[in-house]
């Protein structure tokens, strides 16, 4: 799975200097890879890219959804609620190592950011914008098991947290999600996840 991603970014990157591109690709690495982490990690990035490529053709700008896949989380850590911002300004530091356009750093910020709150904050780019938030929730809609497997890891990237604020946390993310018309925005994930996701939420809530 790491060389897959290693080839994938490789081929990516947009550096001229190829010194960059491995000197980027170890920062992501090293990242995600953080002990701190078991959800947010390289399976992650791995998961989300194999959703992408299912619906590649659909999307618009795929340079900017790309690099965000790969530094949206790129700072995790469950004692701060400010990981987007920080993953926005180091992945804009980074892209202008790489020449992006202006346009397209700022529209990557943005994307970015509306993993935060899992809300649509590209206008000009709002499908892009709608088909990165529903891969990035796909794994709610994944069989039981899987979807079990996830909850455990995210309880432990939160275990400085003791169970009774964990649980009071969690809940309310999951009755946010529930209070939602739809949790997904784009037909495709609707109609693939939806109800699915919307059974794994309340099954966990009941255990919790």
């Amino acid at each position: 799975m790491i060389e897959n991603l290693k080839h994938r970014w490789t081929l990516f990157c947009s550096a001229e200097d190829s010194q960059l591109t491995s000197q980027l690709w170890t920062e992501i690495e090293s990242q995600y890879s953080e002990k701190s982490r078991h959800y947010h990690t390289l399976e992650h990035l791995h998961n989300m890219f194999s959703a992408y490529d299912e619906i590649e053709k659909l999307i618009n700008n795929k340079e900017a959804f790309q690099f965000t896949v790969w530094y949206h989380d790129i700072i995790y850590k469950a004692s701060k609620n400010n990981n987007e911002e920080q993953s926005a300004l180091l992945a804009v530091d980074r892209l202008k190592k790489l020449n992006l356009e202006i346009s397209q750093i700022e529209l990557i910020k943005t994307l970015i950011l509306s993993t935060k709150k899992h809300s649509v904050l590209s206008n000009e780019n709002a499908s892009d914008n709608s088909y990165l938030l529903d891969i990035d929730l796909s794994i709610l809609g994944t069989d039981w098991s899987v979807y079990q497997s996830y909850c455990s890891n995210i309880r432990k990237e939160y275990k400085i947290y003791p169970t009774f604020m964990y649980n009071k946390g969690r809940k309310q993310v999951l009755k946010n999600f529930l209070d939602r018309d739809t949790l997904y925005f784009t037909e495709y994930f609707k109609e693939k996840f939806e109800i699915q996701a919307r059974n794994n939420i309340k099954r966990e809530l009941e255990l919790l």
